[in-house]
């Protein structure tokens, strides 16, 4: 098998934007930014969206969407 064949993984931080949720886990993203974590190492910092800190799923403060009527609100203020 070939060496050139498999990723260089390496520990990167992904930190969630919106909440102050971050891991620290092996990956081969490539990042431009570093954070000191907690045991004093500097490492790669690669900033995300959503985590499951933040997503509704998780947390449980989802959203329902009033899927029912909205086709009649339509028509009523098109006039169809």
């Amino acid at each position: 098998m070939k060496a050139e064949g498999h990723p260089n993984y390496r520990p990167v931080v992904f930190q969630d934007s919106s909440s102050d949720f971050a891991v620290l886990t092996r990956s081969t993203i490539a990042t431009k930014e570093t954070i000191t974590w907690t045991d004093g190492n500097e490492y790669p910092l690669y900033k995300i969206e959503v985590s499951s800190q933040s997503h509704p799923f998780f947390t449980g403060k989802q959203n329902i969407v009033d899927t029912e009527g909205r086709v009649d609100r339509f028509r009523k203020k098109y006039g169809r």
